[in-house]
């Protein structure tokens, strides 16, 4: 039998297994997107995932081509259509809004994806993702400088984002709260010891593509700083804040 694969430039066959648990969407987050969508009713919500950031309370129609995302969405959700971004099934502008949360940068071509959002959508489209220039200000650049290096070649620049999508684009950073749920790398600024766990290191695609030794000399070295109390010498007020502000961020692109 020959084994599905994923349509982008990550395989979620094998490393997508623990995104419903590690990755659940935060609340302050969600509560943006959601104000993002307005008052749309219909929404087309692309690279679906297992759920994260869907709303329950408009009629939504989630698109996901990896099927071991598609069978962590839990039940309350309705099932995913699997279609790629580039290539959404529908005629023109049948949806009120389109979303999109954390994923254009595992697209196989960003700007045929944001294009097919726009084409389907009549009214906003809504993007999270992350600004590949502000990446640098996360404490994780001195430590692994090869997963920051990995997610600035895969994340689309704002400005390009802005330009494909067109109309009138807003751009807004989003503060990561200190006990946030969605476990993206900067949701841990102030819980480094959680990056240690390989779990939760799985659910963040960055590190499949950073070569196992150098994941070798991120995880000894940041375990003896922490031993040692050298990352609370240079990162510890972190740990005293209560948001990080970094480089997510959310764009709500109307026509």
């Amino acid at each position: 039998m020959i084994r599905a694969r994923s349509a982008g430039d990550y395989d979620y066959e094998t490393g997508g297994a623990g995104y419903a648990q590690h990755r659940q969407p935060d609340r302050r987050i969600e509560a943006r997107v959601h104000a993002a969508l307005g008052a749309s009713r219909t929404v087309i919500n692309v690279g679906a995932g297992a759920g994260s950031y869907e709303p329950t309370d408009r009629a939504v129609t989630a698109i996901e081509p990896a099927a071991a995302m598609r069978s962590q969405r839990p039940a309350h959700l309705p099932p995913a259509v699997d279609a790629v971004a580039e290539h959404l099934p529908f005629a023109d502008g049948p949806f009120d809004a389109a979303m999109a949360t954390v994923t254009i940068h595992q697209w196989s071509d960003a700007d045929l994806g944001l294009r097919e959002l726009r084409r389907v959508s009549r009214g906003p489209v809504v993007i999270l993702t992350f600004d590949r220039d502000a990446l640098n200000g996360f404490w994780l650049a001195d430590y692994a400088p090869e997963a920051i290096e990995v997610e600035r070649r895969r994340y689309p620049p704002i400005d390009r984002i802005v330009e494909v999508l067109g109309g009138t684009v807003e751009v807004a950073t989003v503060p990561v709260p200190v006990d946030c749920t969605d476990g993206f790398g900067e949701a841990f600024y102030a819980r480094p010891e959680r990056l240690l766990d390989p779990a939760v290191r799985l659910a963040q695609s960055a590190w499949g593509f950073v070569d196992a030794e150098a994941v070798d000399r991120f995880v000894t070295r940041l375990s003896a700083d922490l031993a040692s109390g050298e990352w609370d010498r240079r990162y510890g007020e972190l740990r005293r804040q209560p948001e990080f502000v970094g480089s997510l961020r959310l764009l709500t692109a109307r026509p």
